[in-house]
């Protein structure tokens, strides 16, 4: 890889996550056990972790935006709370400050996966999505780098995020194609970064969100995002075993404003499409 074009990256996510925490009235939250409802709803602050990126939460000049941000918001307001939200890029490190108690929520779509619900509570489903192969633009019909279909995968390596939801299914698809599929999880980039380091030639292949790879797309015309790697699936939010009031609290809320005109607003807002 090409180390000024890394530092570039790196710099970017940095800056980007930088502003995100600074532009929040953040109250830090000391180390110590996870919280149920009762006691953010003393404090009168519900502290979430999300993922800085396009869809999730991002800083556009002095706005604030993002599906999980305005959706959160959505919930404090309702119930006369404030938002501490924490722009995380690490999904071990989300796992581990909830665990500490210095999240309530993880504000960011989980896979509803039975190996999560082992260990967390998940709400009720508030997206759908599904994962995708990012690669350039075959440069012509011989292009041996191009991926024309899930077989052509094998013996190929897949970049992916740390800890990524992709990781199950991609290693299920080896099982399911009868050939081997590395994968490379990569701990200090988020996928928006990924997908630059594909688009400029650094990488070959990344593995992200549909909605994520789609709005990187309209900006990158060199990366092809055609090939699905997952189905569509279920994506919710997540709090710990020891928060059921609080899971509850979530899921009625939910269950009531995913009925409503705002809440399908914010959805086609940035997913292009209702929710169904």
């Amino acid at each position: 890889m090409k180390k000024a074009k890394l530092l570039k990256y790196v710099i970017l996510g940095l800056i980007a996550a930088f502003t995100a925490t600074f532009f929040f009235e953040k109250k830090e939250k000391p180390k110590g056990h996870p919280r149920d409802y009762a006691e953010i709803a003393d404090e009168g602050i519900i502290h979430a972790a999300t993922e800085y990126n396009s869809i999730s939460f991002y800083v556009d000049g002095d706005t604030l935006s993002g599906f999980h941000y305005e959706l959160i918001e959505a919930f404090a307001r309702d119930h006369g709370l404030k938002t501490a939200l924490s722009p995380e890029m690490s999904f071990d490190k989300r796992l581990k400050g909830l665990s500490e108690g210095k999240y309530d929520v993880i504000a960011y779509g989980i896979l509803a996966t039975s190996e999560w619900k082992d260990s967390l509570l998940l709400t009720l489903p508030i997206a759908l999505n599904k994962q995708v192969l990012v690669q350039r633009k075959a440069r012509s019909d011989s292009d041996s780098l191009f991926i024309r279909s899930q077989l052509d995968l094998a013996g190929k390596t897949l970049h992916i995020v740390k800890n990524s939801p992709s990781m199950l299914r991609i290693r299920n698809l080896g099982n399911e194609i009868g050939d081997t599929i590395y994968i490379q999880e990569i701990e200090k980039y988020g996928p928006e970064q990924l997908i630059s380091l594909v688009a400029h030639g650094d990488i070959d292949y990344a593995v992200c969100d549909e909605s994520i790879a789609r709005t990187a797309a309209d900006s990158l015309p060199q990366i092809d995002i055609n090939t699905d790697i997952s189905f569509t699936q279920f994506y919710s939010w997540a709090v710990s075993k020891q928060s059921p009031v609080l899971l509850d609290s979530l899921n009625s809320w939910l269950s009531s404003f995913k009925k409503g005109k705002e809440y399908k607003k914010i959805y086609k807002k940035y997913y292009g499409k209702p929710f169904t």
